[in-house]
C-alpha cells in the first residue's frame, strides 16, 4: 500500500483528535516529549526523547519500564536494511530512526529530526535516518555498502495511545519514503521493534487460527505467530499485531522474537519484505502496527480481537 508522504491525516481518527496539537521546530526540542493516557486502572506513559531523533525512548505502565533505550539501537523505533543490488547482509545498507551504531550510549543521533507535533495522546515525527554503520565499518565481517553516515530514507511514524475501543494499544504507523537515484532488488522494512529488560522473558504467539496461545522458543529470528513477550508471573506482557501481515512469500515470516544474554535484552519486531528483480520502486511504503500492552492473558485477548476486527473469523493460517 503506497501513500504520499504529504498526505497529513492517514485516518478519521487522526484528524479528529488533534485538538492540542503542538507542532516544534526540530530545534526548539530540547526536552522529552511524555504522551499519556489511562490504561486499566494505570497511568501508560510514552517518551520520546532529542537524544534518539524522536524514536520512543520509554513505555511505562503499572510504573514498570517496558522498554530497554541503552544505545541507539534499541528502543522502540523503525529501521530498513536493502541489498544495493548486491548479496543481502543484515545491517550493511541499513538506515535506522534513532540513530548510528557510533552514537552508542551518547547524548546526541546522526540521524536527522525533520518535524515532530504532537498531542496529550498522539504524536507524529519525520526523521532522515541514519545508517546504522559507518563507510569503513562492518557487521558479522560485512563491510559496510553506505558512502555516507546519514541515509536520505525518511522515517514518517504516528503513534496513537488507544484504538478503537481498546485503550491498551498503542497503533504506530510508519512510512519509508525511499529515494531515487538507489537501485534494489530487496527492501526489508522493520516497521516496529520493542527492545525489553531482561525480566521480559517469556516468549508466545498468538496462534490466529486455532484462537490461542502457543509457546515460542526464545528463536532467534521470525515466525507467522504475532510475538507476545512476558514476565515469568505473566503479570506484565508486550505483543505486536500487524494486520498487514504477512509479506507475499514470506508467509511463514514477519514475527521476530530474540534473547540478548549479554546485553540483557529481549526483542520483538513486525518485519515486512519486498523482492522485485527489476528493483524496488522509490517511493513511499506504509505499515500499520497494534503494540499491546497488558498481562499476558488481556495482550493475548486484544490480539485475538484486533485480528477479528480487521480480517473477521475465517483464517487459513
Amino acid at each position: 500500500m503506497r501513500i504520499t508522504l504529504l498526505t497529513i491525516c492517514l485516518s478519521f481518527s487522526f484528524c479528529s483528535n488533534l485538538s492540542g496539537q503542538q507542532t516544534l521546530k526540530p530545534a526548539d526540542f530540547t526536552k522529552p516529549i511524555e504522551l499519556s493516557r489511562n490504561v486499566l486502572d494505570s497511568s501508560l506513559k510514552l517518551t520520546i526523547t532529542p537524544r534518539l531523533a524522536g524514536a520512543v525512548h520509554s513505555i511505562q505502565w503499572k510504573e514498570h519500564e517496558f522498554i530497554d533505550s541503552h544505545d541507539h539501537g534499541r528502543q522502540m523505533q523503525s529501521a530498513s536494511n536493502f541489498d544495493l543490488a548486491t548479496d543481502f547482509h543484515g545491517e550493511t545498507f541499513n538506515p535506522t530512526e534513532a540513530g548510528s551504531r557510533n552514537d552508542g550510549a551518547g547524548p546526541t543521533s546522526t540521524s536527522k529530526l525533520l518535524h515532530i507535533s504532537h498531542t496529550k495522546e498522539q504524536l507524529q515525527t519525520t526523521t532522515q535516518m541514519a545508517f546504522w554503520l559507518a563507510p569503513d565499518q562492518k557487521s558479522s565481517g560485512n563491510p559496510a555498502k553506505n558512502r555516507t553516515l546519514l541515509s536520505n530514507h525518511l522515517l514518517t511514524k504516528r503513534i496513537t495511545l488507544g484504538f478503537q475501543q481498546w485503550p491498551n494499544v498503542i497503533r504506530y504507523e510508519a512510512t519509508f519514503t525511499t529515494p531515487i537515484g538507489e537501485f534494489h532488488r530487496y527492501a526489508q522494512f522493520e516497521a516496529v521493534t520493542g527492545y525489553m529488560p531482561e525480566r521480559f522473558n517469556t516468549f508466545w504467539g498468538v496462534h490466529l487460527s486455532r484462537q490461542e496461545l502457543v509457546p515460542l522458543t526464545d528463536g532467534p529470528g521470525e515466525q507467522r505467530h504475532p510475538v507476545i513477550i512476558a514476565t515469568k508471573d505473566r503479570t506484565l506482557a508486550m505483543g505486536v499485531y500487524a494486520p498487514q501481515q504477512p509479506s507475499k512469500g514470506y508467509e511463514n515470516a514477519g514475527y521476530g522474537r530474540f534473547r540478548f544474554p549479554a546485553a540483557k535484552v529481549t526483542k520483538w519486531n513486525s518485519v515486512f519484505r519486498i523482492q522485485e528483480k527489476t528493483g524496488v520502486p522509490a517511493g513511499d511504503y506504509y505499515y500499520d502496527n497494534y503494540v499491546v500492552i497488558g498481562d499476558l492473558t488481556t495482550v493475548t485477548n486484544t490480539i485475538l480481537k484486533l485480528d477479528n476486527f480487521f480480517h473477521g473469523k475465517d483464517q487459513n493460517n
